[in-house]
């Protein structure tokens, strides 16, 4: 006997701010990777295999021929498409992290190394270098230059002295300027490398891309010096701590950072040159106090957040993973400011809405907990992780 299980609440509210702006193509993902779903809606056991994802929580486009880089987190291996697919369920050509397509485990199932990977999160691509956040593995992947072959092995390990050690902060209590704790964004910008060390409440900059194992940062952000690691850097929210940074993105010299923990995206209108330099204003909060999801309330507006875990900027639109509210917004580049309104949604049809697949089964236009976003020309990439797929969607013509 087969038990069906409704997907929708006890009580459903009908929408109160009419049909949001769209700023996604009406029709849904162009392309969609991953998805194991039966006809009625519900996830099959996501067994590896080059077309299949579990949990996805990062993806980045190299260009938009690509190659395209997922982190396929629930099977703790990278995949790589060397050119951007074109329709869906597209097997991936090379993979890190595992022996083969059909297996799966925790650093292969065996010691660490420069090709095995443990929870990865957050990928980025800046030039010939790729970057991966080996989040529990405590520490950042570097290739300098693209991967031509399966488990081609890293060149540089960040948050390590070398690649066979894998402790949080290296097995002290402290933080320091050359550890890691639980890092699960990455993004290399105009020659420097950003780090969402979440497990250490902060953020890391590397002036230039490390070429050498251990290299220490440059610059930490959410606590004030380099081994403090408190939540909130140990005070009441305010605006230089952080309680769960996931994601960091950098537009027009605009720094933003996703702090989950805190439902907000943090906003510097300067790259930040000082250690804990505080932020210049948040979106999702009313003022640099505020922490509650959706302001404390349990359906969102074009205002609130609730455990943002991604931003990136798609042309002129900087773009926000809602992740708890499944859904994404987008604001104007140049009308942010404290507890801006969205203008734009995708995801849901309204901004009062919230809801995995909008309390329904998965549709090519719906989210269930969008982690990792990530922006390249006209597409952006969606690491749809509640779905167990990776989305290619263009933005509306």
């Amino acid at each position: 006997m087969i038990m069906r299980v409704s997907l929708a609440p006890v009580k459903l509210r009908p929408s109160l701010d009419g049909q949001a702006p769209a700023f996604l193509a009406s029709e849904g993902a162009r392309v969609i990777l991953g998805n194991a779903s039966n006809l009625d809606g519900l996830v099959n056991p996501i067994a590896p295999s080059p077309s299949t994802l579990f949990g996805p929580r990062g993806a980045a486009l190299a260009s938009e021929e690509g190659p395209l880089f997922v982190s396929d987190t629930g099977h703790h291996r990278l995949m790589i498409w060397n050119k951007a697919p074109a329709h869906d369920g597209a097997p991936a050509d090379m993979l890190i992290g595992q022996p083969d397509f059909e297996s799966e485990g925790r650093n292969a199932k065996g010691d660490p190394g420069p090709a095995t990977l443990n929870v990865p999160t957050g990928v980025s691509v800046g030039g010939d270098v790729l970057a991966v956040a080996d989040a529990w593995n405590h520490r950042v992947l570097l290739w300098h230059g693209m991967p031509t072959r399966s488990n081609q092995p890293a060149d540089v390990v960040i948050g390590q002295r070398d690649f066979d050690c894998i402790l949080a902060n290296r097995g002290e209590a402290s933080a320091a300027a050359d550890t890691l704790n639980w890092c699960y964004g990455v993004t290399i910008d105009q020659g420097a490398l950003w780090v969402a060390d979440t497990g250490n409440r902060r953020v890391l900059k590397w002036n230039r891309i490390p070429t050498g194992n251990g290299t220490p940062a440059d610059l930490v952000l959410g606590e004030t010096d380099f081994i403090s690691r408190d939540g909130n850097a140990g005070r009441a929210v305010a605006d230089i701590g952080m309680t769960w940074p996931h994601a960091v993105t950098v537009v027009d010299d605009r720094l933003l950072v996703a702090d989950a923990g805190n439902n907000r995206i943090m906003v510097w209108n300067e790259l930040p040159a000082k250690n804990g330099s505080p932020c210049t204003f948040v979106l999702g909060q009313k003022s640099f106090s505020g922490i509650d999801h959706n302001i404390g309330a349990y359906y969102p507006t074009a205002a609130t957040l609730n455990m943002p875990y991604g931003v990136a900027c798609l042309g002129d639109r900087i773009v926000i993973a809602d992740t708890a509210n499944s859904r994404i917004v987008a604001h104007e580049r140049g009308d942010l400011h404290m507890f801006a309104s969205a203008g734009y949604l995708g995801g849901q049809p309204a901004f009062s809405d919230k809801g995995d697949n909008r309390w329904r089964s998965a549709r090519r236009d719906s989210l269930c907990w969008p982690y990792g976003i990530a922006a390249c020309g006209r597409t952006l990439i969606v690491a749809d992780s509640g779905n167990n797929r990776v989305l290619l969607w263009n933005t509306a013509s």
